[in-house]
């Protein structure tokens, strides 16, 4: 089964829990967004506080513990056994994650809309500004069903494997830092903005342009491959793209914001 679905595919689709994880580095805060009009049925999961943990040495946005995770996965109403759809208004590079962290943690049917709530609207589909009561859930997070980068094995991976960047690409030459304290990149890893996964309309490319675009960046079978950004977040849409391509990859959670934690680290720049 595809981790997408088309607009057209959710419409038709009875007996799913829909997240909407819109946000804005800088505001306004996404549930704003929300309020002011998302898809029938949808239930808000704000990307801070639902999907990642506090802030500190582990990055801006690492991994919550499990029992905090299922927690807020049943505030939200999502079920074990009923499929998830999660969307936003930037391309996926915040589903990505909610689709990610959901399939770490064990659930096994979670797809992605397709061009997010763009598309949605553009197929002519409706919108609501009511706020559904979502009935709690019965979701058991499981650690472990997504690969992992440790800080170490990312070091590793980026001279033994590939591993991509992300970010934009004058962050990873470390031309501009607009959040984090420190500027540059990984040494050795690949720069590989995550915006060339998709199309002009925001939805992603065909699996074979995918991989043709991988392909360049040096990501073939054979080859272990990773993903990292500024906290974790647009690197989940790497691995996205790489999965829909029928590439494996591991996503490296604490990415650039956990590496600058520690001072000893190196950085490169260029």
């Amino acid at each position: 089964m595809s981790p997408l679905i088309t607009p057209a595919e959710l419409a038709a689709l009875d007996g799913v829990t829909v997240l909407d994880v819109r946000s804005r580095i800088g505001g306004p805060p996404g549930i704003e967004l929300y309020r002011k009009g998302h898809l029938p049925g949808a239930v808000y999961c704000d990307v801070d506080a639902d999907l990642a943990a506090a802030p500190g040495p582990d990055g801006r946005h690492p991994l919550p513990d499990a029992p905090l995770f299922e927690s807020a996965m049943r505030r939200l109403g999502v079920r074990d056994a009923r499929p998830v759809v999660v969307y936003d208004d930037a391309s996926s590079t915040i589903a990505a994650r909610a689709w990610w962290t959901l399939r770490y943690f064990g659930h096994q049917d979670v797809r992605v809309l397709d061009g997010g709530l763009p598309a949605w609207v553009a197929a002519g589909l409706p919108t609501v500004t009511e706020a559904p009561e979502a009935e709690p859930g019965d979701f058991t997070a499981k650690p472990g069903g997504m690969p992992m980068l440790t800080t170490e094995e990312a070091a590793a991976l980026a001279t033994e494997g590939v591993l991509l960047d992300a970010r934009a690409a004058e962050r990873y030459r470390g031309e501009t830092e607009p959040i984090d304290p420190v500027a540059g990149h990984i040494p050795g890893a690949v720069s590989a903005p995550t915006v060339a996964n998709v199309g002009p309309d925001g939805r992603f490319l065909a699996p074979g342009e995918l991989r043709e675009r991988f392909a360049g960046l040096g990501v073939r079978e054979g080859v272990r491959a990773g993903a990292y950004c500024g906290s974790g977040v647009t690197a989940a849409h790497q691995v996205l793209a790489m999965e829909l391509a029928g590439l494996p990859s591991s996503l490296y959670v604490g990415s650039w914001s956990n590496w600058i934690a520690d001072p000893s680290r190196p950085i490169a720049t260029g």
